[in-house]
């Protein structure tokens, strides 16, 4: 037997997923893990570059997931990192030290390379024909729209949870400012009306993915009886109770949305700004309907990896 190690260097979380490939070509998840390293953390306030501790929260979860990955014989290690490490002045010295201290070249994705990426992952794992797609991450949002299953139109925006939330200041222990709240709107929207081919001449759904997105379906599942801890693919949502449950973030304390959290509380002073972009995409597209998948980037790495191999 092969086996496949995928670590991708996000910009808030840094996740690893150990794949055993099966003589049919399929592959077998047998290890996945995540760690919030909060990689793009303090680059606004930092010239652009990575900091220090963040660079160092990214390479101890990284010797950590190598003490994982290095239990299996013959394993290929692939790495990838997206927007944080796309957009740092200090990007060359990041990659050297995660070289020195694991061995693995980084590849840097550029954003339709992620987007591509997102929507391979997606449409092998949902049966959907025609649907937006969205990707909130921690330092830019990927869209893409499907038709007839095939992508037609990809882009990566700026913007993602974490640097949203520090530069609009929608961390604060205390309510959020509707002020705040209309700064942060209107950079989003203006984003958005860049992008022609984003209308709401038919409605569609809309496919997420993305940390927020993904707390954003554990949390409603919690509020109607249903596990959070089980896998949440495929799960829906109405647009109408998307929106219902950001209004009422916003009017809470950041200890309140730990306390409704739960188990995500460390999400709470970046899930404002993570919905943020969704909730935008809802309000100019005129979508219906939400659907989560679980199955984004390293999945789409993974389809790829067995056409070629």
């Amino acid at each position: 037997m092969s086996y496949l190690a995928v670590i991708d260097l996000g910009s808030n979380s840094t996740r690893m997923v150990v794949e055993e490939l099966q003589e049919d070509g399929n592959f077998v998840e047998l290890r996945r893990r995540k760690l919030d390293t909060r990689l793009a953390e303090g680059m606004d306030d930092n010239d652009g570059e990575l900091t220090d501790a963040a660079m160092t929260r990214v390479v101890d979860a990284l010797l950590e997931f190598q003490q994982d990955y290095m239990m299996f014989d013959d394993v290929t290690v692939v790495g990838i990192a997206t927007a944080a490490v796309r957009e740092a002045e200090n990007q060359a010295e990041f990659l050297d030290k995660v070289f020195r201290a694991v061995g693995v070249e980084i590849r840097v994705l550029t954003g339709d390379q992620e987007a591509y990426y997102d929507y391979l992952g997606a449409a092998s794992a949902l049966d959907i024909s025609d649907a937006w797609l969205l990707d909130t991450g921690g330092a830019s949002v990927e869209l893409v729209g499907i038709e007839e299953r095939m992508a037609t139109n990809m882009m990566s925006l700026p913007f993602g949870a974490v640097n949203l939330s520090e530069k609009f200041k929608l961390n604060v222990d205390g309510v959020v400012s509707p002020d705040a709240i209309a700064k942060a709107t209107k950079y989003v929207n203006d984003q958005y009306f860049k992008l022609p081919w984003l209308d709401d001449t038919v409605t569609l759904p809309v496919i997420l993915l993305g940390g927020a997105n993904r707390s954003l379906a554990r949390l409603d599942r919690v509020q109607h009886g249903l596990a959070a801890d089980s896998d949440f693919h495929g799960y829906e949502m109405t647009t109408a109770a998307v929106l219902a449950t950001y209004e009422k973030l916003i009017k809470m304390t950041r200890a309140e949305r730990e306390a409704l959290l739960g188990l995500e509380a460390n999400r709470a002073d970046i899930m404002i700004s993570g919905l943020l972009p969704l909730v935008e995409l809802i309000k100019r597209t005129g979508s219906n309907k939400v659907i989560f998948s679980s199955s984004g980037v390293r999945e789409g790495l993974l389809q790829e990896y067995r056409m070629n191999n």
